[in-house]
C-alpha cells in the first residue's frame, strides 16, 4: 500500500510539474483541429 501510495505521489508530482506542457500540446492540437475542420468547411 505505501509503494502504491508513493507511486500516485510521483506521478502527482510529474503532472504539476509538466502541466504547462501538457496544456500547450492541447491547445496546439485544438488548433491544428480547429483549422482542419474550418479548411473541410471551405473546400466544400
Amino acid at each position: 500500500m505505501q509503494t502504491l501510495t508513493a507511486g500516485y505521489h510521483g506521478v502527482s508530482l510529474l503532472v504539476n510539474l509538466n502541466w504547462d506542457r501538457l496544456l500547450y500540446l492541447a491547445t496546439i492540437a485544438f488548433a491544428l483541429g480547429l483549422g482542419t475542420w474550418v479548411g473541410s468547411l471551405q473546400a466544400s
